[in-house]
């Protein structure tokens, strides 16, 4: 799957007609100077060559000049662990190396690094929020079925599945982070730390609220819906009504019984939307000036960096393969029927 999104990503960003090393010398840059810097960005290699180089680079498993030309003595890196020699070359075990940005120079890793945390938090953030509400909005109309309340709460989330979350962050920002801002106390932008002349730098969770809560209203919709039928099709089941005929307080079916059997559908959607958020926070850390992954990679297309954005891709995509692992062993966990032995 990661193969898969490594070409993909390649060719979509290497196919097209920008110049990356016009973005880096300059519109009034000579040829020259131009050839210098696409042979010191591997630019100027075959478009295949230029394929086969990165996929050897981003893998685990690749094959790496190791030989000093000068001593002829392998070169030792803590980064690598030698499993054949080759001639002067080697087949090498190593970390995934991103490469470097063409703009700042720094190696991909480290930017990307530096932005996990703050995407990482936000994506947490918005996921407990959306769980928490959704599961106890889905209950309430799945105990009110038909009534009012279920009718209001059903229409609601209708309406926040159907905003887009580029148009629902602007009105966020605009009507607490703006107009209610004497009473909310919020900001339209801010990260997850901030700097104080005097104290330095301290973490400000009050940045995260806005963001969050954008963030989170989407997968609070899905959730409740999904809390809402799945706990209707859980309390219509013959245990439930066994339960309630052998005189059970009405709260222990329901939070013991009828909810953890209802989790499954709920795990999915939950799990899913948390890997989505990692990727989808794009437009929401735009708008809300957030130092994370999304902002990164609006910065690197504006300036045609590739290897950030490249990078990126790639770590998002390796996000969801590590969550959706994680979601098949909670699985196990929650329900003893589909466990394997």
């Amino acid at each position: 799957m990661l193969w898969g999104v490594a070409t993909v990503v390649f060719f979509l960003f290497n196919l097209q007609s920008g110049d990356p090393a016009r973005m880096v010398a300059g519109q009034r840059a000579d040829e020259k100077s131009l050839a210098a810097i696409r042979k010191d960005l591997g630019l100027n290699q075959p478009l295949f060559m230029r394929y086969v180089f990165y996929l050897n680079d981003i893998s685990p498993i690749s094959i790496n000049e190791m030989e000093d030309k000068e001593s002829g003595a392998f070169l030792q890196s803590d980064n690598y662990l030698k499993v054949l020699s080759i001639g002067s070359r080697a087949l090498v075990l190593k970390t995934p190396y991103l490469r470097r940005s063409f703009q700042s120079r720094r190696p991909v890793g480290d930017v990307i690094a530096d932005a996990m945390p703050a995407t990482a938090a936000l994506a947490f953030a918005a996921i407990i929020f959306a769980t928490i509400v959704g599961i106890f909005l889905g209950i309430v109309c799945a105990l009110f079925k038909d009534k009012w309340l279920d009718r209001l709460i059903l229409f609601m989330a209708s309406l926040c599945t159907a905003g887009p979350s580029f148009f629902v962050g602007i009105i966020v920002a605009w009507l607490f982070g703006f107009v209610l801002t004497n009473y909310t106390g919020l900001n339209t932008t801010g990260n997850l730390y901030s700097i104080d002349p005097f104290a330095g730098r301290y973490l400000d969770l009050k940045n995260i609220i806005l963001p969050a809560l954008t963030l989170g209203i989407r997968p609070l919709a899905i959730i409740t819906q999904l809390a809402r039928n799945a706990m209707l099709e859980t309390l219509g089941m013959d245990y439930i009504r066994t339960a309630k005929a052998k005189g059970l307080k009405f709260s222990k079916i329901l939070w013991t019984h009828a909810l953890q059997n209802s989790l499954n559908p709920l795990v999915t959607a939950i799990s899913g939307w948390f890997a989505g958020m990692m990727a989808g926070a794009v437009f929401i850390e735009y708008i809300f000036g957030w130092r994370g992954i999304g902002n990164e990679m609006v910065e690197a297309l504006s300036k045609y960096d590739l290897p950030v954005v490249m990078g990126a891709v790639l770590v998002i995509a390796s996000v969801f393969v590590i969550v959706n692992l994680l979601v098949d062993i909670i699985y196990g966990l929650i329900d003893p029927r589909i466990r394997v032995k």
